[in-house]
């Protein structure tokens, strides 16, 4: 995974008012903590940072004020109508250091024939991996799988230096048999009715 270079400013304002001054300048607010040290409220280019988290558990190269820090997104909070980014909050990683993420998890194949559903009971997969080496998801073949068929965490291949930090056993996909639905009596429905009455 490659680091994305974002410059953040250090901001002294807080509440409502000041987060909105920053968003009108296409600023983000946001919070960079970790590792002990007193938590830093930043400024970020709000256009660079919209296409770095088009990227999951992307990993920032963060210019503040002169000094360099890694950082991956921790949680991320974006207007509920428009979508656009109204704060972030980052977490400081350090090269080496092991983190605990989640990825998605994409399928790829056809399932057997018959008409059967893919369920995702799981959509992403919390792994432990390297800060610098974040998959930025698992791929899992489904092709041939028949009604009743499960996928577990432990039979997801996983990249190199990634371990899973979930239950082995818990079922990521399952295979569901494709049910047709029986028309409603209405009849039936209205004879209970009158009975209860």
């Amino acid at each position: 995974m490659s680091e994305v270079k974002l410059a953040a400013q250090t901001r002294t304002e807080f509440g409502k008012g000041a987060a909105r001054r920053i968003r009108r300048e296409n600023q983000v607010p946001g919070v960079v903590y970790g590792h002990g040290a007193e938590p830093v409220h930043v400024t970020l280019p709000g256009h660079d940072l919209l296409l770095a988290l088009r990227t999951p558990n992307v990993l920032l190269s963060l210019d503040i004020e002169g000094k360099t820090e890694l950082a991956i997104p921790k949680a991320v909070q974006r207007d509920a109508i428009k979508g656009y980014l109204v704060h972030v909050d980052l977490i400081l990683v350090k090269r080496g250091e092991k983190v605990t993420v989640e990825i998605p998890v994409q399928t790829e194949g056809e399932l057997a024939a018959g008409g059967n559903l893919l369920e995702h009971v799981l959509n992403t997969l919390t792994v432990e991996a390297e800060a610098t080496h974040i998959p930025e998801s698992v791929t899992v073949s489904v092709e041939g799988l028949e009604a009743g068929a499960s996928v577990h965490a432990k039979d997801i291949p996983l990249p190199a230096g990634t371990t899973l930090a979930i239950d082995e056993d818990a079922v990521v996909l399952q295979v569901l048999a494709a049910q047709a639905e029986e028309p409603a009596a209405e009849g039936a429905e209205g004879e209970t009715e009158a009975a209860e009455a």
